[in-house]
């Protein structure tokens, strides 16, 4: 999937691209040159054919060496998901075959968007219609969005309607009047994912700008790639530390065969459940299952990350060593936080067991 000048590059930049923004403009026209972005993607609309399950593969391998580069990876495939799913055809038409060729970034500004499908917080973009003239105008914020490039990106955003009407999927684009992009986001790691926030003030949205005029019915209907091109993150992590723990335990470390082995067990059987809740459809009608499966890889990433420090041991911490134990370790801190988060998945499940008690 990856060709090896693919994997060489990544593993050079990864500790470049988790600590700052140097690279970050490298990272689409490298993934897209390696024709990542088209797995799932209809080969009559410029894909390479396939299903969503061949781009959560794909990203899984990119995270096996790069989260921030994964990360950016799915920033832009579910993006491209949104497109695929949206009746706007003309949108599509518009804009997958610059985002297939990494000319241009997708963003999927809809964090707070799963928060307000979950319950968990109101919608921060208000729509309001304007006397004489067409469309609506924005306001309001996105307060982390990934692959927000400075090159040229677009963005998916849920607004709500002033008066009161179906929220909507919108696309806001990059260098539009009313659009402001923060500098890049001052995070722990991930610094070479374009991360940053935006800022919307009489931003105008047309009717032909829009992914779905029902965010109530969309989100529901989106959220299975969502969250499932989102666990290639997870897979990927852990794949990678649970060979690099395996690679280096060395003498006198046999027994983290069996918990290694046992993880190994764990994470196959989560992903062959994860694949086939996608395949079957069962995801759109029954979320818990898809929730407990992302709160599954989130346990075996960390677990994988544990073992591998366990079998680092105090080489490990020496930064003349060339191990991945450090950044691994960041990476999988930002696991348990991504929208949706670990909080969040737990409380929506919880609730929903609550209701069907009562």
């Amino acid at each position: 999937m990856l060709a090896e000048a693919d994997r060489h590059w990544l593993d050079a930049q990864a500790e470049a691209l988790d600590s700052d923004n140097a690279q970050a403009y490298a990272v689409l026209p490298r993934l897209a040159g390696a024709q990542l972005f088209g797995l799932g993607v209809p080969r009559a609309i410029g894909g390479q054919g396939g299903d969503v399950r061949d781009a959560i593969e794909a990203i899984a391998a990119v995270a096996g060496h790069s989260l921030a580069a994964a990360f950016t990876f799915w920033g832009q495939r579910v993006f491209i998901e949104y497109l695929l799913q949206s009746p706007n055809q003309a949108l599509r038409e518009r804009w997958l075959p610059a985002l297939l060729d990494g000319s241009l970034a997708g963003a999927s500004g809809l964090s707070n968007a799963m928060k307000f499908l979950g319950g968990i917080e109101a919608l921060q973009i208000t729509a309001t219609r304007q006397e004489g003239a067409p469309g609506w105008r924005l306001d309001g914020s996105v307060p982390w969005c990934t692959n927000l490039r400075p090159q040229g990106f677009v963005a998916a955003v849920v607004v709500q309607r002033a008066d009161g009407g179906a929220p909507l999927v919108a696309a806001l684009q990059g260098g539009q009047a009313g659009v402001e992009r923060s500098a890049d986001l001052d995070l722990i790691a991930l610094r070479g994912s374009n991360t940053a926030s935006l800022r919307i003030e009489g931003a105008r949205l047309a009717a032909d700008e829009l992914i779905h005029d029902d965010a109530n019915r969309f989100l529901p209907t989106a959220r299975p790639e969502f969250l499932g091109l989102q666990c290639g993150l997870s897979i990927g992590l852990a794949r990678a530390a649970l060979a690099t723990a395996a690679q280096i335990g060395g003498a006198g470390r046999a027994v983290l065969d069996a918990p290694l082995a046992e993880q190994r067990q764990a994470l196959d059987a989560t992903v062959d459940g994860l694949y086939a809740g996608i395949a079957d459809g069962r995801f759109r009608t029954q979320p818990e299952a898809l929730f407990r499966a992302r709160l599954a890889l989130a346990d075996i990433a960390q677990a994988a990350v544990q073992l591998e420090l366990q079998a680092s041991g105090g080489r490990g911490y020496h930064r003349d060593q060339p191990l991945s134990l450090a950044r691994h370790w960041r990476e999988v801190a930002f696991v348990p936080i991504v929208t949706p988060s670990v909080v969040q998945l737990r409380g929506e499940l919880a609730r929903r067991a609550a209701q069907s008690a009562s």
